[in-house]
């Protein structure tokens, strides 16, 4: 039973049992306007786009030619009834419409989700119970097909109850009866076109008619067009800028280092010769021979002579590329601009996980690399490789989630940072114990202190801090990678001073190194900006190549500004102060109060410190600690001056003010500013290149032998000669025997030790014994003697 909705002209069904306690009743409104059951079939075919509802909710719809459409649930007696115009009705229900025409969807229309929703909503009757999904949901439920068709557009309609029934048989769509849900058997399909709708299936739905004016979807970007963008996102990151920007700046601050990268040297051609031949040997050894790594080929016959001095052992890969004395002279260059590079580059990341801005971060890096003291140590490339330093602890820092400006930050925290920083903790240290063994101990220093505070701050609180299983095992495997490749280091070093215990320092020996305060103001020669007005004051320095130790007045004053005006909290700012003032007490050596608080304790109580005899190179930490007290001062002024520029109307002064930020980056860069002069180096004699060894090169002294380990790049022979930081005694015995040669003491003598060849070089002979001895005959001897270019080649 039905009850009709007076003034609606179209009927709702009355809800029954737990449906209607379910339902809110609907009022029925007062001068509700009644809606024809049809359309007049003269409505324009304009409106069928998009058609008023009725009073209930209900749409009308019309054919696309504009011809109203037949309603497909009123048939049989409610067809009539809306013919009469019953105001009664009877209960009519608009089910989904397929239409050509793309109009909008009837309420129980099957979804395209494959839910079809149950009929509940007034004025339209309960449908069937059985859910309908996907396109077979009128199929399933047994639909009633509309019989026939508009002008081609195919209706479907819901089946009814109460209206069209014939003894319990709904009708089909063609107004057939069907029982038990079976169609009946003469049902017709409307000229045959559509077999499947007979079954209960709707029609695909055809395109909308509005997607013609839907914007086109955007093409899928092909592999090269995201690889490109990909590659583009990289170039312009802040830190491929940085290392782009630090790359540039080192060739432009080192030059002409690559100008004759083939033929010259920087600073002098001693010891860059010594190490030019320190990356030449690893690099072949470790491919040829590993096991021979401490056994080098030079100072014939001592053993673990590769530890007699610094190695660079990390840039052993660089050396495997390209051999003979060329090579090497070209490998050392660019590893000596690379060298700057990556100092800057790490200064300025570990600026920036402090909290620094950009500007600030950029001033820590290029004062920290281009300080005018760093001038002085141009031939010591294991001075100058001194970025991983910095980069360690940035990447440290960051794996931890802590920084100086925000503190600690559990959910920044990432463990694999924290492997990369002790790898590169671990690479810093095995390019020499010079610089590598004080950050050895400060990261030993800085592991302890944090421990200790992170259980005080635990038990003060009551909390428990987060950290992290992850966090604990990287800093636990990272440190015992560092710590094995220290003593893996150290274990031939130690070797070296069991077998020659006199290359050990002493007291006396560090004080001969040992700066006074002056050096904290006085500059190297090789800067431009000081060095001419520093000559006086370098000449009351006992020793200034490592006495001069001033890191740049700009950074001075940048420091000093920074403890006033700086985005580093003030216990920060203080503790900052503390380590500068700190280690520049550490680089005096014996001058501060004769040592006895400071490097004395150093010396006689930490293992390896005894190995270091200059102590004013300490001072690399006191101009990082400098370079973040300005990079402080540098972010707060640039902080302050974005401010101003926001405020001011109109905002034309913005961007004078952003460049004055530059000022003290540009007056930093300016300081740095160096006339380190590159001399050529010394050509390889032809005699050299088939001399067969072990062999000794005349006359051999500190100076001429760095060259001719040099030269040993081409084959690697084994020579007598060899230069370190300390003379073998064997050595010396063997430059005082010789004195004589030839003669027949020191041919016996020679041929003890196994040398098979001595090449005595015409161009250094001036001044010395063999200017006379060079030309006289050797057959008594029983020696061969033979001129081969500008020397002479003596076998034995």
């Amino acid at each position: 039973m039905t009850s009709g909705q007076p003034g609606t002209g179209n009927a709702r069904p009355t809800p029954t049992g737990a449906d209607a306690e379910s339902r809110p009743a609907t009022p029925t409104v007062a001068g509700t306007p009644t809606q024809p059951a049809r359309i007049s079939a003269k409505a324009p075919a304009e409106n069928t786009a998009d058609q008023p509802r009725t009073g209930d909710g209900a749409t009308t719809e019309a054919a696309p030619n504009g011809t109203p459409e037949a309603d497909p649930a009123t048939s049989g007696p409610a067809k009539d009834a809306a013919r009469r115009g019953d105001k009664r009705g009877t209960t009519a229900k608009k089910s989904t419409t397929t239409k050509q025409d793309g109009t909008a969807k009837q309420d129980g229309t099957a979804k395209q989700d494959g839910t079809a929703k149950q009929v509940a909503a007034k004025g339209e009757t309960a449908a069937s119970d059985s859910t309908a999904t996907g396109t077979d949901a009128a199929k399933d439920s047994d639909p009633a097909k509309d019989s026939g068709t508009v002008d081609g557009a195919t209706k479907d309609s819901a089946a009814t109850k109460g209206s069209g029934t014939v003894d319990g048989a709904v009708k089909d769509g063609d107004g057939e009866p069907t029982k038990d849900g079976e169609p009946a058997k003469d049902a017709k399909v409307a000229d045959g076109k559509d077999a499947k709708a007979a079954d209960g299936e709707a029609k695909p739905v055809g395109p909308e008619r509005w997607e013609a004016f839907a914007s086109a979807p955007e093409p899928r970007p092909s592999i090269f067009t995201r690889a490109g963008r990909a590659v583009g996102r990289f170039l312009i990151h802040e830190w491929t800028l940085a290392a782009l920007g630090a790359l540039a700046l080192a060739v432009l601050m080192t030059w002409p280092t690559l100008r004759y990268p083939r033929y010259t040297l920087p600073q002098d051609y001693w010891d860059p010769s010594l190490q030019s031949w320190q990356m030449a040997w690893s690099g072949h050894i470790l491919l040829a021979d590993p096991a021979r790594l401490w056994q080098a080929n030079t100072f014939f016959p001592e053993l673990w002579s590769f530890a007699f001095s610094d190695t660079l052992l990390g840039y052993a890969p660089a050396g495997m590329l390209g051999s003979g004395p060329e090579d090497a002279v070209l490998r050392y260059n660019i590893m000596f601009v690379l060298a700057h590079a990556l100092a800057t580059f790490g200064a300025y990341a570990l600026a920036r996980q402090l909290g620094a801005g950009r500007i600030g971060a950029a001033v820590a890096g290029v004062s920290y690399t281009y300080a005018p003291w760093l001038l002085a140590q141009a031939g010591h490339l294991h001075v100058l490789s001194n970025g991983g330093i910095p980069l360690a602890l940035a990447m440290l820092a960051r794996g931890h989630g802590w920084s100086l400006r925000h503190g600690y930050r559990p959910e920044r925290r990432h463990d694999g940072w924290v492997y990369a920083g002790w790898l590169v903790a671990a690479w810093q240290l095995s390019l020499g114990f010079g610089i590598g063994l004080p950050f050895a101990y400060f990261l030993a220093g800085a592991v302890l202190i944090t421990a200790v505070l992170f259980y005080a701050r635990r038990l003060r609180t009551g909390q428990a801090v987060p950290f992290g299983r992850r966090l604990f095992a990287a800093d636990v495997l990272g440190g015992v990678l560092f710590a094995g490749v220290g003593l893996l280091m150290a274990v031939p070093f130690f070797k070296v001073t069991e077998l020659h215990p006199y290359a050990e320092r002493t007291i006396g020996d560090i004080s001969l190194f040992s700066p006074p305060a002056t050096g904290f103001v006085t500059a190297p020669g090789e800067s431009r900006i000081w060095g001419g007005l520093h000559e006086g004051a370098r000449a009351a320095l006992p020793w200034h190549p490592e006495m001069t130790l001033l890191p740049g007045f700009v950074l001075y004053a940048l420091a000093a500004g920074g403890l006033f005006f700086s985005v580093w909290r003030l216990r920060h700012r203080l503790l900052l102060l503390s380590g500068v003032l700190v280690t520049m007490a550490f680089a005096m050596g014996t001058r501060f109060f004769d040592g006895t608080f400071t490097y004395v304790p150093l010396f006689e109580h930490l293992p390896g410190w005894s190995g270091l005899r200059t102590p004013g190179r300490l001072m690399l930490w006191t101009t990082l600690l400098l370079g973040l007290l300005a990079a402080g001062a540098v972010t707060a002024l640039t902080d302050r001056v974005r401010e101003l520029t926001a405020q001011r109307i109109p905002s034309w002064p913005g961007p004078w003010l952003r460049m004055a930020t530059l000022l003290p980056l540009l007056l930093v860069t300016v300081e740095g500013l160096n006339t380190t002069p590159h001399p050529v180096v010394p050509t390889q004699p032809a005699a050299m290149r088939s001399a067969q060894g072990p062999l000794l090169v005349l006359p051999s002294n500190q100076s001429l032998d760095q060259h001719v380990m040099l030269w040993s790049t081409d084959g690697f022979p084994d020579v007598v000669n060899g230069g370190s930081g300390f003379t073998p005694r064997q050595l010396d015995d063997v430059r005082r025997v010789s004195q004589s040669f030839p003669d027949q003491t020191s041919v016996d003598y020679l041929r003890t030790l196994g040398v098979r060849t001595v090449v005595l070089l015409r161009g250094q002979v001036v001044g010395t014994p063999w200017e006379i001895s060079i030309d006289a005959p050797v057959e008594s001897l029983g020696i061969s003697r033979q001129d081969v270019g500008d020397a002479v080649v003596y076998r034995l």
